[in-house]
């Protein structure tokens, strides 16, 4: 069994977690989340915090159990003080910007890239640094990896989109005789 689950997760002040239906709901100051629970997982909510139990004594309840202790300290956290990932642009031409719910970029293909911004997640754009924040881990973290997805990181010259503390390891390329 997990020791994380082993322990109650206690709610802050000002979070309000119900269980019914089938669905977990997390309500906070900066949000509203919810997720489904699994049949073989058993949430309850109590005045010292929430505790998860295994309704079954199989492997994959004692996987789930760990994992739904996790999801609910990630959406209890989210509604709180919200997630965040920050990006970095390099490369003669590349560019970004932010308009409405749309992050336009120069990648340096032939045409513009438009992608269209999650409901419930927040970016902002500078000149080589792009922040996008909300209250869903998932969905912030989804979100990071498609932009940088659209031009990763080169390890000749280190162009393209990376992560704030990724290290690129560089190659030397060729050389001459």
């Amino acid at each position: 069994m997990s020791r994380l689950a082993k322990k109650a997760i206690i709610l802050p002040a000002k979070t309000e977690l119900t269980v019914s239906g089938g669905f977990i709901r997390v309500k906070g100051p900066k949000g509203e989340l919810s997720r489904g629970t699994n049949r073989l997982i058993e949430v309850g909510v109590a005045p010292e915090g929430v505790s998860l139990a295994k309704k079954t004594d199989s492997l994959e309840s004692r996987a789930l159990l760990g994992t739904y202790a996790s999801h609910i300290r990630n959406m209890i956290r989210g509604v709180n003080e919200g997630f965040s990932k920050k990006l970095l642009i390099e490369g003669v031409g590349y560019k970004w910007d932010v308009s409405g719910k749309t992050l336009n970029l120069a990648l340096g293909f032939s045409h513009p890239v438009k992608v269209e911004i999650p409901a419930g997640l927040e970016v902002k754009a500078d000149k080589s640094t792009l922040v996008i924040s909300g209250a869903d881990k998932e969905a912030v973290g989804q979100f990071a990896a498609g932009i940088r997805a659209l031009k990763k990181p080169e390890p000749y010259k280190g162009k393209g989109i990376r992560y704030e503390g990724e290290v690129i390891r560089r190659k030397q390329g060729k050389k001459a005789v």
